[in-house]
């Protein structure tokens, strides 16, 4: 058979995919647009290459080495945007530490990626000095604040991270080294036991990035990123790169907020003042924003709002587009770096209704990605919007496996695609719906009752503010269906009103009249994960004792 390979000029560059050449575009060609923190910080993309080159130096100089793992604990902050660039550029490891875990997670986490150096927000001081002693690999820690006050701690502080910077030259030379280098390392919470370590490369990352911007970039008229945008992520930076956004809109070179602490009445003033155009966060964040007075005060008309974590409400949806917000979801997961589809609206004709369908439908893949919906067999369900399956991918950005687990892994990856544990369906225009997490499906008497089209069901239900729907073990049926109901203030419903309400539903067919076992709740709140969603791994170990 003819070798068709290209030859290799000798002199040529093989230009390997790193990191550091998605800050190649816009440091030229948009020097003078301005990256944001909160009312502290503000300056040039120029700047922003020149700081990034001297948290490198500073980096280095404290004993930072390429193989390194540097870990990160901090909210949403440039320092933390500048962190995603510098580490992995060195060729060290970036860790983001999800700092909404209990302090044994966050331990057990430090000493499962082997971190070296920590650069930590003062605020989160106090929870490594609960674990300090149990520390076993830190070399030493770099201190993040926003003001210049020397808190206390007896932890070997190397250097506070401003005066670590001023310190240190405004160039710096990245090497160039092999694109399968490992550059982040982050852990999971959405499975059983301790947290899961995910990894990816320079490759797997700037491939997501370019894929993420034609993504993004290519609609016609609806949720499109774009360089004139406002970018600001509502996401916290230590979950899945902030969904992979902040890399794309460096790429871009467009202008960036970042937020800091979540607080509504910030974020929504920065919305305001900075006129942001572009965010994404969970629905749980959302629900915040739009529950504060200021969320009708403030013109939203220019805000496009990418959904992802959980389930769009169809009733959040119809309550953001009534306010002139561009809201759509997208999905993704941990292990898929994270970006696999996304809602955007594609036919100019349809009715309200069935736009706010589409806009709350999981989404059409992504290019590179291959998405199927397979049975138990792994064979493909048909695509006719009624067929469940498994939701598997194939990406090139896809985490290989979980840090130090082959057993895992090898389940993660079996028959050569990764499993989502998502249940779904697929229509005849290739839109994806979650239905469930295979975890999470409500088996009745051998037949499976989404839990998610149950909670949005209630949602729409004007006295509802949030709901959660659980399967709890049952000897007759195989499990029973509880629904967890927070009222909204001063909401007066009964439990036979709703069970009534969703009786309805059975007699129009749109779900199984198995439902009628359903049992309701009231309760003052639903516990959430460190990332915002439901926790109903705990509520169901919660209600199933009683």
């Amino acid at each position: 058979m003819q070798d068709n390979l290209i030859p290799r000029t000798e002199s040529a560059y093989d230009y390997p995919l790193l990191i550091k050449n998605l800050l190649t575009a816009p440091a030229v060609n948009n020097p003078n647009q301005t990256i944001v923190y909160r009312d502290l910080q503000r300056f040039t993309y120029a700047e922003f290459k020149q700081r990034v080159c001297r948290l490198a130096n500073a980096l280095t100089a404290v004993g930072v080495k390429a193989g390194d793992t540097v870990a990160v604990m901090d909210w949403d902050t440039h320092r933390y945007l500048e962190c995603f660039y510098a580490v992995p550029m060195l060729g060290a490891v970036l860790h983001t530490v999800n700092i909404r875990l209990s302090p044994e997670q966050i331990l057990y986490t430090i000493d499962h990626a082997e971190d070296d150096f920590i650069l930590v927000n003062e605020e989160f001081l106090p929870l490594l000095e609960q674990i300090k002693g149990r520390i076993d690999t830190v070399k030493g820690y770099v201190l993040l604040q926003d003001d210049q006050n020397q808190p206390k701690t007896s932890l070997p502080v190397v250097g506070e991270y401003e005066t670590l910077l001023s310190q240190a030259a405004d160039t710096f030379a990245f090497p160039d080294f092999n694109e399968n280098t490992r550059a982040t390392t982050f852990y999971t919470t959405g499975t059983t036991g301790m947290p899961k370590g995910v990894y990816f490369s320079h490759r797997q990352l700037v491939l997501h990035t370019l894929a993420g911007m034609a993504a993004l970039g290519s609609t016609a008229r609806q949720g499109r990123l774009h360089q004139e945008d406002v970018y600001m992520p509502i996401t916290p930076m230590f979950h899945v790169h902030a969904w992979g956004v902040p890399y794309i809109a460096t790429a871009l070179g467009i202008k960036q907020v970042y937020p800091g602490k979540y607080l509504p009445e910030l974020l929504l003033r920065l919305i305001d003042t900075e006129k942001v155009t572009f965010s994404h966060c969970v629905p749980t964040i959302l629900h915040l924003l739009m529950s504060h007075p200021l969320f009708k005060e403030i013109d939203l008309s220019n805000w496009k709002v990418l959904i992802g974590g959980a389930a769009l409400p169809k009733t959040m949806c119809r309550a953001a587009r009534d306010r002139g917000i561009d809201i759509y979801s997208g999905y993704g997961m941990s292990e898929t770096c994270p970006v696999l589809t996304l809602a955007n609206v594609a036919d100019d004709d349809l009715n309200d209704d069935e736009e706010l369908d589409i806009r709350c439908k999981t989404g059409r893949p992504i290019p590179l990605v291959d998405l199927r919906i397979v049975d138990e067999q792994m064979q493909d369900v048909p695509a006719d919007g009624q067929s469940v399956g498994e939701i598997i991918v194939r990406t090139p950005w896809l985490t290989q496996g979980y840090l130090k687990d082959q057993r895992n892994s090898e389940t993660l990856w079996r028959g050569g695609y990764l499993h989502t544990g998502d249940v779904a369906n697929r229509d005849a225009n290739n839109y994806i719906k979650i239905t469930d997490r295979i975890k999470d499906v409500i088996k009745i008497g051998g037949e499976w009752i989404s839990s998610l089209e149950v909670e949005d069901f209630l949602a729409a239900r004007p006295e509802v503010a949030e709901a959660a729907v659980i399967g709890l073990p049952d000897p007759k049926w195989g499990e029973k269906p509880l629904a967890l109901v927070v009222k909204k203030d001063s909401a007066e419903i009964s439990e036979k009103e709703l069970l009534h309400y969703i009786r309805g539903f059975v007699d129009k067919g749109l779900i199984s009249k198995q439902i009628v076992l359903l049992k309701i709740e009231f309760v003052d709140g639903i516990e959430k994960t460190s990332v915002g969603k439901t926790d109903k791994k705990l509520l169901r170990e919660k209600y199933q004792q009683g």
